[in-house]
């Protein structure tokens, strides 16, 4: 065993009104309550939060937004700074998804930002990282690694990269039903975890980097059994609250 617990958790992307959002975390608790030895997180629209927060009061499940500006206020109409996250309760946020960085122009240089942002405010961040399937095949994974983990983690100090969650997802698994092998995996987080390494090998060993990109109940075990693995960004899978539990079970027996 490496020591790092396993963190498992619920992207909803734009699903789920308040009150589905309500009746999801009315069913997921009692599936996790006994779920030892693993950290489990959903992550709501920013309209569900405060109604997950409440709903999830004292349970072990912990609450994450799905994005932030990286300001703690200003002229910046339609964001959500994290200073307003952490009042709501909020644990933490998801920064850099891929669906950010293609669809909203999420720059390197935000996240750059955004990343000691969000460990200020006492959030737990979780940097999304992945290639495309152009990439992958022109041999460019590590390069597109490299450039997002280094340009991204560039303002953190070394000290804290440990608290970080890095989140690898293979552009071309979202959301596709396709899954990278488990040797595509553990290859691409280890290099994640050498580049960290590169910074603070101490650090290296403390951080937790997961898995994203059609993680269901059927591939969970296999992907969550790998060395480097320590988790699972779940997105389609997640919506139900029976399908993510088995993920959190299968995060729990590895």
């Amino acid at each position: 065993m490496n020591g790092r617990t396993p963190f498992v958790a619920a992207n909803w992307k734009m699903h789920k009104t308040v009150a589905e959002a309500e009746a999801f975390a009315a069913a997921l608790l009692p599936r996790v309550s006994d779920a030892e030895g693993v950290d489990v997180a959903v992550c709501p629209s920013f309209l569900a939060l405060g109604a997950i927060v409440d709903s999830t009061r004292g349970s072990r499940v912990r609450v994450l937004a799905q994005n932030m500006h990286y300001e703690a206020s200003g002229a910046f109409t339609g964001e959500v700074s994290p200073p307003m996250l952490a009042e709501l309760g909020v644990n933490g946020v998801i920064l850099g998804h891929s669906e950010r960085r293609e669809h909203f122009a999420e720059t390197d240089r935000a996240l750059e930002l955004k990343m000691p942002a969000a460990l200020a405010a006492g959030l737990l961040p979780v940097l999304c990282v992945g290639e495309t399937e152009e990439e992958r095949e022109r041999g460019d994974t590590e390069r597109k690694l490299r450039h997002q983990v280094q340009e991204d983690l560039s303002q953190v100090d070394s000290a804290q990269l440990g608290d970080v969650v890095i989140a690898y997802e293979p552009i071309w698994a979202i959301g596709t039903g396709l899954v990278a092998t488990a040797e595509q995996a553990q290859e691409a987080i280890a290099f994640v975890r050498a580049l960290v390494g590169d910074r603070a090998p101490e650090q290296a060993e403390r951080v937790r980097i997961l898995y994203g990109g059609s993680v269901n109940p059927d591939n969970a075990a296999e992907l969550l059994a790998l060395p480097d693995v320590d988790g699972a960004l779940v997105g389609g899978a997640s919506l139900e609250a029976e399908s993510f539990a088995a993920i959190v079970a299968a995060a729990g027996r590895r």
